[in-house]
């Protein structure tokens, strides 16, 4: 299979589609497009053939293409997609092309190469075209929250984006847990309930992360699904970002804070950016799943859990987090 017949597939491992934000936010074969596009309703082989011509666009043109200046690279079931969405409305932000929120390129992808991943974004000189009126300088971006999680991805992304800014979501590790349980059932990765999948965790993830390291070519299904504590132990992750690329180049979000309030949380994000403020979007909560209420009993087990989690956490931002508030 040819990188563009891959990548037309779009060939995450386990299949699983980008998630589409309310504007198309860049065009992998020309020039950006601004709030307001419409999403494809073609055929499933007039789509993938319209993939294959954008990919092969972008190959060929991926030197006069943007890199990203900042990342979401996490975490998983934090409002990634709310935070995504709210930051492309910013008329100097842009996306990956064909609407993807994510390209997990420095996860799964990374065999890819970079010029694969510059393919996805705008051209440089379309994105300066379509801001030079409002007196903006263009930014890309994209939103992979197994970044953060993943045990690979950090170095590639210190060493492939050299001063890069990162931006990471947290959420109470209990909640996000739940949260991710109900969303693989409803996608179909996960079979048992949240009691038996969390009896499960340990031994499906054992020495998963040994064999990432040793074979950066092995991807792991059970570490990506089946994580539903590791993923919320936060400290370990911002701790070794911060060692990668400095603490100042990484800004943490609560997401209850930014659900709860979000015009401060959005301008704190902007300020840490970098970009000149442009009023705010129309925010928004996306991506939420339905799920039945969390047994007291596993509650309270999960709590025990992340306790210490939760308290490293607290050292490494300087102040609680909302949900120890």
């Amino acid at each position: 299979m040819s990188l563009g017949e891959e990548t037309a597939a779009e060939a995450r491992p386990d299949g699983k589609a980008g998630t589409s934000p309310k504007r198309t936010t860049g065009t992998a074969g020309g020039s950006p497009a601004r709030p307001g596009g419409p999403t494809s309703s073609l055929g499933p082989a007039v789509t993938r053939a319209r993939e294959l011509a954008l990919v092969a666009a972008g190959l060929a043109t991926y030197p006069a293409r943007m890199l990203p200046s900042f990342l979401i690279v996490g975490g998983a079931r934090c409002g990634s997609t709310s935070m995504f969405i709210a930051l492309s409305w910013h008329p100097a932000v842009f996306g990956a092309g064909q609407q993807k929120k994510h390209l997990n390129y420095f996860d799964d992808k990374y065999r890819r190469g970079m010029p694969w991943y510059q393919s996805h974004f705008p051209l440089k000189a379309h994105a300066r075209m379509a801001t030079r009126s409002a007196g903006l300088t263009p930014v890309a971006f994209e939103a992979t929250p197994d970044y953060m999680y993943h045990p690979l991805a950090p170095e590639r992304i210190a060493r492939d984006l050299p001063g890069v800014k990162l931006l990471a979501l947290v959420r109470d590790p209990v909640e996000r847990a739940g949260s991710q349980h109900a969303y693989q059932v409803i996608d179909g990765y996960e079979k048992e309930s949240f009691e038996k999948a969390l009896e499960l965790e340990d031994s499906r993830i054992a020495g998963e992360v040994e064999r990432m390291v040793a074979d950066p070519s092995y991807y792991s299904y059970n570490h990506q699904h089946f994580g539903y504590r590791a993923r919320g132990h936060y400290a370990d992750q911002l701790e070794r970002l911060e060692k990668l690329v400095g603490r100042d180049r990484i800004h943490v979000i609560d997401s209850d804070d930014f659900f709860a309030d979000p015009g401060p949380v959005y301008d704190q994000v902007i300020e840490f950016l970098g970009l000149p403020h442009r009023g705010h979007p129309p925010f928004g909560r996306h991506n939420a799943r339905p799920r039945t209420p969390m047994p007291e009993t596993v509650r309270t087990g999960l709590q025990e859990h992340f306790r210490p989690h939760d308290e490293r956490l607290t050292a490494w931002l300087g102040h609680e987090p909302s949900w120890r508030r």
